[in-house]
């Protein structure tokens, strides 16, 4: 007998090792399995991170070309605008420069008129008035039948139209 419960323990013995290696080895698997959910479920939050980035730089891509399209119209726009107020400057300097030249005429005609009206009645009865030969003529005969007749001056009464392009002044 003594034999048989010296068997009997070795056995149980050995069955006990091996239920605590079986316990060992299902704690492990079981910690394996655990840590590869942990892991599944770690990846998939990461992706769903890269996708919300992802998605959130495209959605900023988006902004920024709309931005972008909106400046380049309001550059345009302004640039245009730029253009037409230096074209219509570039009018106005040159008519502004046209009528410098007219005013500077009529003062030089009114220069030369002043010129003639103090030589008429001098003491050889005319004078030279700026290439013109007056004698004996009153002021009033000569400006009522000279150039300076506003009536006669229609010429001068024409609208100045000055554009950007190459003719300068139309009349």
């Amino acid at each position: 007998m003594a034999s048989s419960s010296g068997t009997s323990s070795g056995s149980s013995t050995m069955v006990t090792n091996s239920g605590s290696d079986e316990d060992l080895q299902a704690l492990m698997n079981e910690r394996k399995r655990k840590r590869m959910i942990s892991n599944r479920e770690s990846a998939r939050r990461s992706r769903m991170r890269k996708q919300k980035h992802l998605d959130d730089l495209m959605a900023q891509v988006s902004q920024l070309q709309n931005e972008n399209h909106q400046i380049l119209t309001r550059v345009s726009i302004t640039t245009q605008r730029y253009l037409n107020v230096e074209a219509e400057n570039s009018v106005l300097r040159a008519q502004a420069n046209e009528l410098s030249h007219r005013l500077q005429s009529l003062n030089d005609i009114i220069d030369s008129l002043n010129g003639c009206n103090n030589n008429i009645g001098g003491a050889d009865g005319g004078g030279d008035c700026g290439g013109f030969n007056v004698a004996m003529i009153g002021f009033n005969e000569m400006v009522d039948h000279s150039f300076i007749n506003p009536f006669n001056l229609a010429y001068l009464n024409q609208p100045i139209m000055a554009s950007a392009d190459n003719n300068m002044f139309q009349y």
